[in-house]
């Protein structure tokens, strides 16, 4: 089963039991998929959904610092549940442990030596790690790594 016919399934299934956070969720989402399908013009793969989810997601975080700033607790709130809803939908990331072993190895056989190396290792490291890892996380691990 696809992502999407999971996401129609869900959606349904949220309606029938009155979960409005989750029936709204799963609807801002089919509708994001259906926009970005326009975008490039063909039906997206579950790795492009995911993607999709996690620009979601991403969006969600930085909403949550400004409403904190503004005092908005309700509204954040509202946001965490979003992303818990939307995370639901993605497979579940690598530990910190792992990234950073994958990390080490992507220095060694780069042969990085400093911080002007980041953006090499961040190269090789970068189509492995997507959707397994936050790749912000990898490139702060990376730092830290060639940093000291």
């Amino acid at each position: 089963m696809s992502l999407r016919d999971q996401l129609n399934d869900d959606l349904k299934e949220a309606m029938r039991r009155g979960e409005t956070v989750r029936r709204d969720t799963i609807r801002l989402l089919l509708a994001a998929i259906k926009n970005e399908e326009i975008a490039r013009g063909h039906a997206l793969f579950d790795d492009e959904v995911q993607e999709v989810t996690r620009r979601l997601i991403r969006q969600r975080e930085e909403s949550i610092v400004e409403f904190r700033k503004g005092g908005r607790q309700d509204l954040v709130e509202r946001e965490e549940a979003e992303i818990a809803v939307l995370r639901s939908y993605l497979p579940p990331e690598m530990s910190r442990e792992d990234v950073e072993r994958r990390v080490r190895a992507a220095i060694a056989e780069v042969g990085a030596t400093g911080p002007r190396d980041i953006g090499r290792v961040m190269g090789r490291l970068a189509t492995e790690l997507r959707g397994k890892a936050d790749l912000g996380q990898v490139r702060e691990i990376v730092q830290q790594v060639l940093s000291g």
